[in-house]
């Protein structure tokens, strides 16, 4: 039977615990007991966990031998801010396939009341993320950064930075992709980037690139350009 997966809020050497909610969940609806083992993510690897201690509160564990290590691919997904049902989909789906970081933006196209509770949606976006590596088996969770304007975005560094775009000419994201050791890919709001958006990403020397010919709504554009960087050998 395949063990049940945690991501460890707190590591010490052969130690480990869960806090809180993270705990509570354990302790009180999964009734977690002294002796139960679990696998125990943390963050670069996963180790074999022991319950040596239960509360509401904290759930310890004592850490034994190494069952995988994360993924060595760094992707990171700027998603400009949409729906935020839909943007809880699309983090949700890319936790599991595998994305390193998200960063929201705040585009001009963003609508006024989602740029404004972006903020505090956040740490919302983090729990779904969390909760999606544990039931997916990853190593950790991905960085969910907090929400930041386009101009912040434009000095991100990475490998490779790449702004998917419905109106600008440009490779096919495959073609685009390049050997490097991290990818950013930007994917723009409801209506996609504005023209002087897509000439600041032109200034700053990202690539643009194409998913098609087909308009896709915006969490599909994020799961399909993911699922293309992790299909190809760069």
């Amino acid at each position: 039977m395949t063990r049940r997966r945690w991501i460890a809020d707190e590591v010490s050497g052969n130690h480990a615990a869960l806090i809180d909610e993270h705990a509570y969940h354990l302790s009180r609806v999964l009734r977690a007991q002294v002796g139960q083992e679990f696998d125990i993510a943390t963050g670069t690897i996963v180790r074999a966990g022991v319950v040596t201690a239960v509360s509401d509160s904290r759930v310890e564990f004592d850490l034994g031998e190494e069952r995988s290590s994360a993924t060595t691919k760094t992707i990171t997904l700027a998603l400009a801010v949409f729906k935020f049902d839909r943007m809880e989909w699309a983090i949700e789906k890319c936790t599991e396939l595998g994305v390193a970081r998200v960063i929201p933006v705040i585009a001009q196209r963003t609508e006024s009341h989602l740029a404004m509770a972006a903020a505090k949606r956040a740490e919302r976006w983090r729990r779904i993320a969390r909760e999606s590596s544990e039931q997916s088996r990853r190593a950790g969770a991905p960085e969910i950064c907090d929400p930041m304007k386009l101009k912040e975005l434009l000095g991100v560094s990475a490998a490779l930075r790449i702004v998917l775009s419905e109106s600008q000419p440009g490779l096919a994201l495959k073609d685009a992709l390049i050997p490097a050791e991290d990818v950013i890919l930007a994917l723009g709001p409801e209506g996609g980037w504005t023209d002087a958006e897509s000439k600041l990403f032109q200034d700053r020397g990202w690539t643009p690139a194409s998913l098609g010919q087909t308009v896709l709504r915006a969490e599909t554009a994020a799961i399909a350009a993911l699922v293309i960087v992790l299909s190809e050998s760069w």
